[in-house]
C-alpha cells in the first residue's frame, strides 16, 4: 500500500514532518484518482454504451430529452469505484473515519444503483418512499457508528457566532441523518446538466477537504477558533474526491459522453455531507453547498406555489432548467452555475476566521 511507502519516506526525508506528510498524501491521492479516471475512464464509458444506456428523466425541456436519451448513465460507478481505490492506495486503514466515509460512500452508491438499474431494466426507479427509507437507514447505520466509534463533539458550530455553540448530545444522530439525506437529495436534484452537479462537487470537496486539514491541526485550529476535530486524514480523502470529480468532468462535460447516475449523485452528496460533519462544520454547506441549496429550495417553491396557489413560480424547476427554456444554452448555465459556486466556497472558507 502506498501509504506505508509514504510512512517510510517520512522518517528518511528530512523536513517532511506530519503536516507536510498529509498534504504529500492529499496531492499523491488526487492525482492517483486522476491518473485512474483517465486509465479507466474509456473502457467504462465503452462498457456503459453497450449496457447502461438510459432514457432521459420525464420532467425536462423537450430538446433537452432529445439530446439525452440513450445516453450511458451509471457513471458514477466508476467515480466511487476510483474513490476507494485511491483510499486503499494512500489512507490509513486503521483509523474509523476512514472505514465509515467508504461505508456511506458505498451505501449510498448502492441506493442510487438500484434506482438506476431499476430505471434501465423496468423503465421506472423505485419507490420514492422506499428510496427515503434507505437513505435514511443508510444515514442512520454511519451516524450511530460514527457516534459510537469516533466519539466526536455534540456541539453544533454555526459560523459567524463561533462562541455559540448549542451542545446536541444524542440528538447528534439525527442531525447527522438529517445533513447526510438532505446533501445527498440535493446533489441529486442539481444533477440535470452536463457538468452541472460534478462542477460544483470539485469545488466543495476542495474547500471540505482544507477545512477537515484545518481541522485536524491543533494549531491551524486553534487560530481559526473552530473546533479540533481530528480530521487530517480527511484532507486526503478530499484529495481522492477532487481528482476523481476531474476524472470524471472530463468525460462529462458538454456535450457529455456519460451521466453519473443516481449511483453518483446520491453517494457524493452523502460523502460531502459527512465530511462537513466530521469537521464540525456541517452549517457551512449553507454557504459552500449554496447552489445545491438553490435548486433544492426552487423544486420546493415550484411544488408549494403550483399546490397552493394554482401557480408556477419558474418555468421548470429545478431552477437550471428554468435558465434553460429562458435560451440559456447549456454550457453557459454548466459555466455560470459554477463559477457561482466557487464564490460561494471562496465565502465558507472565509468565514472560518470571521467571528
Amino acid at each position: 500500500m502506498l501509504y506505508h511507502l509514504a510512512l517510510a519516506w517520512k522518517d528518511y526525508l528530512p523536513g517532511l514532518n506530519v503536516v507536510h506528510y498529509i498534504s504529500f498524501r492529499a496531492m499523491a491521492a488526487l492525482l492517483s484518482s486522476l491518473v485512474l479516471s483517465f486509465w479507466w475512464g474509456s473502457a467504462f464509458i465503452s462498457f456503459s454504451r453497450n449496457f447502461l444506456r438510459s432514457k432521459a428523466r420525464e420532467f425536462t425541456p423537450h430538446a433537452h430529452k432529445e439530446d439525452k436519451n440513450d445516453m450511458p448513465t451509471m457513471g458514477g460507478v466508476f467515480i466511487v469505484a476510483v474513490v476507494v481505490a485511491t483510499m486503499l492506495l494512500w489512507s490509513p486503514l486503521n483509523k474509523p473515519e476512514i472505514w465509515l466515509f467508504l461505508l456511506c460512500l458505498t451505501g449510498f452508491a448502492c441506493i442510487g444503483g438500484w434506482d438506476d438499474y431499476s430505471k434501465l431494466r423496468y423503465k421506472k426507479g423505485i419507490n420514492a418512499s422506499v428510496k427515503f427509507f434507505l437513505q435514511v437507514t443508510t444515514g442512520a447505520i454511519v451516524a450511530s457508528l460514527w457516534y459510537w466509534f469516533c466519539a466526536p463533539s455534540t456541539v453544533l458550530v454555526f459560523p459567524f457566532f463561533k462562541n455559540f455553540q448549542p451542545e446536541l448530545g444524542f440528538l447528534l444522530i439525527p442531525w447527522a441523518i438529517f445533513v447526510m439525506v438532505g446533501t445527498s437529495n440535493a446533489v441529486n436534484l442539481t444533477d440535470g446538466l452536463d457538468g452541472l452537479a460534478i462542477g460544483s462537487l470539485i469545488t466543495n470537496f476542495a474547500t471540505f477537504g482544507v477545512i477537515c486539514y484545518a481541522a485536524g491541526h491543533v494549531v491551524i485550529a486553534h487560530y481559526l477558533q473552530i473546533p479540533f476535530a481530528g480530521t487530517a486524514e480527511l484532507a486526503v480523502v478530499g484529495g481522492a474526491l477532487v481528482g476523481s470529480s476531474l476524472g470524471f468532468l472530463w468525460y462529462n462535460t458538454y456535450p457529455a459522453q456519460i451521466f453519473m447516475g443516481d449511483v453518483g449523485s446520491l453517494s457524493l452528496g452523502a460523502a460531502l455531507g459527512f465530511m462537513a460533519l466530521c469537521c464540525k462544520q456541517e452549517l457551512l454547506l449553507i454557504i459552500a453547498g449554496g447552489l445545491f441549496v438553490i435548486e433544492t429550495l426552487s423544486v420546493i417553491v415550484q411544488v408549494l406555489s403550483y399546490r397552493y396557489l394554482k401557480r408556477r413560480m419558474f418555468r421548470m424547476a429545478p431552477i437550471h432548467h428554468h435558465f434553460e427554456l429562458q435560451g440559456w444554452g447549456e454550457s453557459k448555465i454548466t459555466v455560470r452555475f459554477c463559477i457561482i459556486s466557487f464564490i460561494l466556497c471562496l465565502i465558507a472558507l472565509m468565514t472560518l476566521k470571521l467571528r
